[in-house]
């Protein structure tokens, strides 16, 4: 090739270039979240990434059942309000090609009690309440264990259920009650089991109120969930760097202590 048109083939080469990396740096990423702590988060992280020349818009849903079909749909660019396991059961359900990137928060769940001060106080064969939902069983007898007071068949995992109960050290009874009642079982039973959500609704608060919480790398972590075509796209790397960013970091640790918990 001669000197000039090899000159004239780089230099619009680079001008495509820029082209393209205007277009991308231009492009709003929509990014779906439930009301609440996940839109508060992500109002911090679209301010980090703001600073970072990634534009995100925020889309707030009512109902959080039409995030990921809405994803799926190239509706938004990526969504962020559900953990891992419902990932899993909307794509073995609805069949969507969707994948996470990233973690994001953990909203615990956490023993509560009117009777003791800690766990230490806790008496043989006392009685307890956790969910009868399948997943907020197996949810809380992971948080059990955790806490030593049981352990269950390795190969249930997140699947366990009373049956999977291999050792109860305390013989602790324990009785399966449906989520909205597990606040009115306190004053009858040793501790309960609650979600993060039914706690915040009766006035309660994993980091204040809690004789123990999840830890914040469980498996239930929420994620940041993109469609499979888009998982190495540049705007997911600067998404989540914003997001794992130490201004994001210091904004939860600001606003809701341990009550939301930072599994990076």
């Amino acid at each position: 090739m001669k000197p000039r048109l090899f000159a004239t083939a780089v230099l619009l080469m680079a001008a495509t270039m820029a082209q393209h990396a205007q277009a991308a740096a231009s492009r709003v990423i929509k990014v779906g979240v439930t009301a609440g702590a996940h839109a508060q988060i992500m109002d911090e992280v679209r301010r980090v990434a703001a600073d970072r020349g990634l534009t995100l818009d925020v889309v707030v849903f009512d109902q959080p059942e039409r995030i990921d079909a809405a994803l799926a749909a190239k509706q938004i660019d990526v969504a962020s309000f559900e953990d891992e396991p419902r990932l899993d059961a909307q794509r073995k359900q609805h069949g969507y090609a969707l994948t996470s990137v990233a973690t994001t928060v953990t909203f615990p769940i956490a023993l509560y009690s009117r009777k003791l001060a800690n766990l230490g106080q806790l008496q043989r064969g006392a009685t307890i309440a956790i969910p009868d939902d399948l997943e907020g069983t197996a949810r809380a007898l992971i948080l059990l264990q955790n806490f030593t007071l049981l352990t269950f068949r390795d190969i249930a995992g997140l699947h366990a259920t009373l049956a999977d109960i291999t050792s109860n050290r305390l013989n602790l009874k324990i009785r399966q009650v449906p989520r909205t009642r597990l606040f009115d079982t306190l004053n009858n039973v040793a501790f309960a089991v609650i979600d993060s959500d039914d706690a915040a609704r009766a006035g309660l608060y994993p980091a204040r109120d809690s004789l123990g919480l999840e830890d914040a790398r469980s498996p239930y972590a929420n994620v940041l969930t993109v469609r499979e075509a888009d998982c190495t796209q540049p705007w997911v790397t600067q998404l989540v760097a914003a997001y794992h960013s130490n201004d994001v970091a210091h904004f939860i640790l600001t606003r809701y202590q341990d009550s939301v918990r930072r599994p990076w």
